[in-house]
């Protein structure tokens, strides 16, 4: 009997590893960002929670927080910019709104030079670190300039991002939740316009020659600006091999499928735009004390990926 103790110790250690799998990545938190990590110490995602200031001797109305950047594949290879030249409030991903009404005020949250208004990191809600996937929700406040000087937070958002594996040791998901809820008694309404919600500034590397673009509907880049979409994959070469990203809409979205508003490869010396855009057709009025949620999914992948892949990575999405 005196024994049973040296026995029992070493299966409680295996026990208590057993309960406790190392987790698919780290959150750090490094120079104003919240880094998902690999274990070999390779940044993934990049969730941008301290302001970045504005380019220098730019409209500091340009500076934000709130954004993903950088976006790497699993081989390295980075999928967004940020403050292009052409565009100094395009930031990574990003999701604010250009054409709303809010108390009789038509507000811009998206061109941040307007200086209407803005969206902010406003705190970290959770943080999730487990065997099969990563996650932390933020919460995201819009905020009106009013013309006296003060603020008024017009729309809270709750955003949850979340990264997972897949089969291929070449792709990973990253899924984007965002829960809106009106900040005030106030309605907020997202009034019709041709680019506003979710967007992605692709890595400055790509141009008309050297990335594509193909929708759900078997569209390429030209002609796929103002089509309807349940997906669009764009990739192109980066660093000498190809890389890219498939954006998916889920099937219960607001306007869904969605419109798409995507660059025409002869502007901006064919860099690519990308944007779901639920509202480039439609109007969409947010009453008090309802919670409105779109879900995005994307597959990001070094290498090759095919239409069929995509759809069958969709077809799981639209499942859950």
């Amino acid at each position: 009997m005196k024994y049973a103790p040296l026995l029992i110790l070493p299966l409680l250690a295996l026990t208590a590893c057993q309960k406790q799998p190392k987790a698919y990545l780290s959150i750090v938190d490094q120079e104003g960002r919240y880094d998902f990590i690999t274990a070999e110490g390779q940044t993934l995602l990049g969730y941008q929670h301290a302001v970045y200031p504005a380019p220098e001797g730019q409209n500091p109305a340009y500076a934000r927080s709130g954004f993903l950047h950088p976006v790497n594949t699993r081989a390295g290879q980075r999928l967004t910019q940020i403050q292009p030249d052409d565009h100094y409030h395009h930031y990574g991903i990003w999701n604010p709104w250009t054409h709303t009404s809010f108390r009789g005020r038509e507000i811009d949250f998206w061109n941040l030079a307007k200086k209407q208004g803005a969206v902010r990191f406003a705190g970290l809600q959770n943080k999730v670190e487990t065997a099969h996937e990563t996650e932390i929700q933020i919460k995201h406040e819009h905020v009106v300039f009013n013309e006296d000087g003060s603020e008024t937070v017009a729309l809270n958002e709750l955003q949850t991002i979340a990264l997972s594996a897949t089969d291929s040791p070449q792709q990973y998901l990253l899924d984007l939740t965002c829960e809106y809820t009106c900040a005030t008694d106030d309605p907020f309404r997202i009034i019709e316009y041709r680019y506003g919600g979710l967007g992605w500034r692709a890595t400055e590397v790509w141009n008309g020659e050297n990335s594509s673009v193909l929708t759900s509907e078997g569209i390429p880049r030209e002609g796929s600006d103002g089509s309807l979409a349940r997906w669009v994959i764009a990739q192109g070469e980066v660093d000498g091999a190809n890389a890219g990203l498939a954006l998916m809409s889920h099937p219960s979205n607001y306007n869904h499928p969605e419109p798409l508003r995507i660059w025409p490869k002869e502007n901006h010396d064919g860099q690519l735009f990308v944007n779901f855009a639920p509202t480039k057709t439609t109007d969409w009025t947010l009453e008090p004390g309802q919670t409105y949620t779109l879900r995005y999914r994307m597959l990001i992948f070094a290498g090759d990926l095919d239409a069929s892949e995509v759809e069958n990575a969709w077809q799981t999405f639209a499942k859950n």
